[in-house]
């Protein structure tokens, strides 16, 4: 109490000393208008513990049914969790039942706190080497992740994020007007009022998203309650360029509670290996809506675990065809007379960077003229602009034309792994059934669009004189098939068979390569 009225007092000479040459700047009081809205500072300061039930729901626009249309519905979670205010540390509880891309529930616990983040449970399908040895299963935080975790946390403690405006005056800067609503910026949160009750009505971070390049991702606070002197927004929208991606409601909320210091409490060992919050170029969106469906693969790379793998690399399947490999999402390079295709292009630009310069040391003097997308799901289309940088032509199924010149021509100042330049003039090429490109020696790479149940406009790639065929997310060659066909893998089936194509084996953009035999056994065709 007497560390808070000293800061208090000596905030109080400083805003004193500012109002008797210029008084408050307009970000001051709107922050100071905030605070008192909020129940006051020592309301605010004496919030030291927090525990809280709620429930969310999440949707993934980028993984919709069709290129641009409408958003798949994620999962719905039942969430609790406590916060020691004073250590900044946090533990979430989580039973998140998930629709996509499969019906399935992840019951894990999350502890972050300022030097290391801690999973406790299974959380995705993308387990990194540390889960998968853990038993029970657990794993540290990569740098990503805990970045991504403390920075939320910061934005979802509103008043205490507020609080600590008001004591560092000198880090709120102004800000542009959110829709009427004034608003400051401090650190690399933007935090806009309501004019009239003064209450944070969103709290913003400008982030880059691998599809829509620049994005605004917002949380919108609303249904304001008292809890023990302090307001607080029982309700939080989450919002992508304005779109409602997530839906969170406080269902209880206590201050003060005691709190048990074990539950807070990362093992010694996690904690001596553990990773510190990455800096600079983050994917803050690629970290958090990975998350939103189940998938995230936990590592300090977002191409790769950095914990059981060396990095990509780029592997002959067939002569003059090269499969990446070492990653979670991979591309296939067909070398051509004069040029190279690419199907796929996974993840980030700095991925396809990585696979430019690889095609570039293994094919001097060929570059990437025809871009081929199987289909339009963020994780294999992130790093399409990094691939497009030799100016080559884009292939896409129909009918998502009209999507991908939105992407290409979305702005994108805000990463660091793509070169400054304007992708609204690439020509793109819809496939409505089937293309084919020709070389000048006669050598084909085809493309055929697949009745299938994952997306609209999916197509299946073709290399006659290899025999080989190329697949994303419907069958992922190289692990075992499984006991019964899914409709996936029948869909692969019934487009080699209506396409009268006789391949051999088959590489995916997730995977390795297998025998087609198999397959068909398995299917009965």
């Amino acid at each position: 109490m007497k560390r808070f009225a000293a800061a208090l007092f000596a905030l109080a000479a400083v805003v004193g000393l500012q109002s008797c040459a210029t008084g408050p700047s307009k970000e001051q009081q709107l922050v100071s208008k905030a605070v008192q809205a909020l129940g006051g500072a020592q309301a605010i300061a004496d919030v030291r513990t927090i525990s809280w039930k709620g429930n969310l729901k999440q949707w993934e626009p980028e993984q919709s049914d069709v290129p641009g249309g409408e958003m798949r519905f994620a999962h719905e979670a039942q969430l609790d969790g406590v916060v020691d205010v004073q250590a900044r540390a946090s533990r979430t509880n989580w039973v998140k039942n998930l629709a996509y891309p499969a019906p399935r529930t992840y019951t894990f616990s999350e502890i972050v706190t300022p030097a290391a983040g801690y999973v406790m449970g299974v959380d995705s399908t993308g387990r990194n080497a540390e889960s998968m040895k853990a038993n029970p299963p657990a794993h540290t935080m990569s740098g990503y992740r805990l970045a991504a975790s403390q920075r939320e946390g910061l934005r979802s403690n509103i008043s205490g994020l507020m609080l600590a405006m008001l004591f560092n005056p000198e880090q709120v800067k102004p800000a542009a007007d959110i829709a009427a609503h004034p608003a400051v910026s401090y650190q690399n949160l933007i935090v806009a009022f309501d004019p009239q009750t003064g209450l944070p009505v969103r709290v913003r971070t400008l982030d880059y998203d691998n599809i829509w390049g620049d994005v605004n991702y917002d949380v919108v606070l609303s249904d304001w309650k008292t809890v023990n002197n302090v307001k607080v927004a029982m309700s939080r929208k989450t919002e992508l360029n304005g779109r409602v991606v997530g839906d969170f409601n406080f269902t209880e909320l206590r201050i003060n509670q005691a709190v048990d210091g074990k539950l807070l409490a990362i093992p010694a060992e996690a904690r001596a290996g553990a990773a510190k919050p990455a800096t600079g170029n983050v994917p803050y969106q690629w970290v958090i809506r990975r998350q939103f469906i189940g998938v995230y693969m936990d590592s300090d790379n977002a191409s790769y675990d950095t914990k059981a793998s060396q990095g990509l690399r780029l592997q002959q399947v067939a002569p003059g065809v090269f499969q990446t490999q070492g990653g979670t999402h991979h591309s296939l390079v067909v070398e051509m007379s004069d040029f190279l295709v690419v199907f796929d292009a996974p993840v980030s630009d700095a991925q396809s960077a990585w696979l430019v310069s690889a095609a570039r040391a293994q094919f001097p003097n060929k570059p990437i003229r025809w871009v081929v997308l199987t289909h339009h799901h963020m994780d294999h289309t992130g790093g399409v602009r990094g691939l497009l940088v030799d100016g080559g032509t884009l292939v896409v199924g129909a009918p998502g034309r009209a999507h991908f010149q939105k992407v290409l021509a979305a702005p994108k100042t805000r990463t660091t792994d793509l070169t400054p330049r304007s992708f609204s003039s690439t020509q793109i090429m819809e496939v409505t059934s089937s293309n084919v490109i020709t070389d000048s020696r006669g050598r084909q790479v085809m493309m055929y669009v697949m009745d299938n149940p994952h997306a609209k406009g999916m197509m299946m790639g073709w290399v006659p004189d290899a025999k080989l065929g190329f697949v994303t997310d419907i069958w992922s060659p190289g692990p075992p098939l499984p006991a019964k066909p899914n409709a996936g893998l029948v869909a692969v089936v019934n487009t080699v068979n209506k396409a009268g194509i006789q391949p051999e084996r088959f590489a995916g953009g997730h995977g390795s390569t297998a025998d087609y035999a198999p397959l068909t056994r398995l299917v009965g065709q």
